[in-house]
């Protein structure tokens, strides 16, 4: 029962988690017969009570005359795994209006201003890890172009990190893929960073707390970079609208190790499937990545949803993050 932390990678907390499993192994409970199963002794009240709350909030714990009871989860999370597709597909739309605002008000509005150099870039971008003085967020759409660039930390960002500046960034999935660029991401992570992946993230943005963003886009010619400064706005808060809704679609980034490249042991395989899966890539995605064929991908898929007893993809993840396959 240990390894079982689905609601975890939904975004619950452990304790929330620990709540619903002894609902569900030991039947309805009051809050004080709670707080004193095993799992949840010397749990401050208050943090119960949270939990419980979280619980409460997408409909896994109902209380009735003071007992609390555990609701069955299938159709519950479904409806949050639909729910979060809904908020991807706003989040891309967010992305395609913000990008039209900008365009129709970027010429001398005051809270916009174009660094148009690669040095200047790089300055601004230094700018946000120097200046944070809580958390940084980010989207990172990833490696792209022919990869003669060699990944690197950006300036400030592990010095950053160092003096406590809390992380939270998502990137493409396709950093999955590019050893040199994961590895400089792990680098991160080992130094705090929280990271998590998801499929084609449409814009490259740092937010410096709640105070301003910078926008990277490259030249149309590809010789160098420009980068929007965003002060705060409604564009500001429309970005930071955007962030939240990638990180709450978005599944953590795999450990290092967990990402292998062909001919690999069958579990390695496995493990690198189900990153991608998790991840949202669709059979195409996943089958370009591999350099394989759809059939094979859907092959391997249906081979683990038999081998786990999952009857579909959505209970193939909560099998395999059951067995810390995730």
């Amino acid at each position: 029962m240990r390894e079982l932390r689905p609601l975890q990678a939904l975004g619950l907390s452990a304790m929330a988690e620990a709540a619903y499993l002894a609902l569900v192994e030991q039947g309805p409970q009051t809050s004080a017969e709670l707080a004193d199963r095993s799992a949840l002794v010397g749990s401050p009240l208050e943090c119960l009570q949270h939990a419980v709350a979280e619980l409460s909030d997408i409909g896994l714990v109902s209380c009735t005359d003071g007992r609390l009871t555990a609701q069955p989860p299938r159709a519950v999370l479904e409806a949050v795994a639909e729910r979060r597709a809904r908020e991807a597909r706003i989040a891309y739309e967010s992305a395609t209006a913000l990008a039209r605002f900008w365009l129709d008000h970027t010429s001398g509005s005051s809270y916009v201003e174009v660094v148009d150099s690669s040095h200047g870039h790089m300055a601004v971008q230094r700018r946000v890890h120097d200046e944070a003085v809580a958390e940084v967020r980010g989207l990172s759409i990833g490696p792209v172009g022919r990869g003669d660039r060699v990944p690197e930390v950006s300036l400030g960002l592990l010095d950053a990190l160092d003096r406590g500046i809390a992380y939270r960034v998502v990137y493409g999935a396709t950093i999955l893929q590019d050893p040199k660029a994961l590895a400089v991401v792990h680098e991160c992570v080992d130094r705090g960073e929280q990271a998590r992946v998801f499929p084609d993230v449409a814009l490259n943005v740092l937010v410096c707390d709640d105070r301003f963003a910078v926008v990277g886009a490259t030249a149309p010619d590809r010789t160098g970079h420009h980068s929007i400064v965003v002060q705060p706005s409604g564009l500001l808060d429309g970005l930071i609208g955007v962030f939240e809704s990638y990180w709450r679609m978005a599944v953590p980034l795999p450990s290092t190790g967990e990402v292998f490249e062909s001919g690999t042991s069958s579990m390695n395989g496995h493990r690198q499937l189900l990153s991608y899966l998790s991840a949202g890539l669709t059979d195409e995605s996943i089958a370009r990545e591999l350099g394989v064929s759809e059939r094979t991908v859907a092959r391997r898929i249906a081979r683990m949803q038999e081998m786990l007893g999952a009857r579909t993809r959505f209970q193939l993840g909560v099998q395999a993050s059951r067995r810390g396959w995730l």
